[in-house]
């Protein structure tokens, strides 16, 4: 079964609004919240948690965008899906190191910073 070219611009344009939409309201919980923000660990364990669970997710939402494109609209499947996989892990794995040393020199410069705005001028 083949879509038309506007029924699957139709798709993805829902699509596209649906993720723009969790993302706005996420946004808007966020900033809604009142008082400090919820306390965070700290040291390499929070850190690692933090790289790990972005990581994790934005792998499942490439997933779930991939299959429900590919699966769904093109109508392609099997080795293709299992290739869009395998590939998308590997990258991963390939960039995860790097965004975690990257992860942790902002999170170090953005202490030092704070650290020397919290020190009295000495004159």
């Amino acid at each position: 079964m083949r879509l038309s070219i506007p029924m699957i611009i139709a798709i993805m344009g829902i699509g596209y609004l649906l993720v723009m939409g969790a993302l706005a309201l996420g946004l808007r919980l966020r900033r809604r919240q009142p008082g400090p923000p919820p306390a965070r660990r700290r040291g390499w364990p929070g850190l690692i948690r933090q790289v790990a669970g972005t990581a994790v997710g934005g792998y499942l939402l490439l997933m779930a965008v991939v299959f429900g494109y590919y699966y769904g609209v093109a109508g392609l499947g099997g080795d293709f899906l299992m290739s869009a996989v395998s590939g998308s892990a590997g990258l991963l794995g390939m960039v995860l190191p790097a965004y975690l040393a990257v992860s942790w020199l902002v999170e170090r410069a953005r202490r030092r910073r704070a650290a020397r705005a919290r020190r009295p001028i000495r004159r």
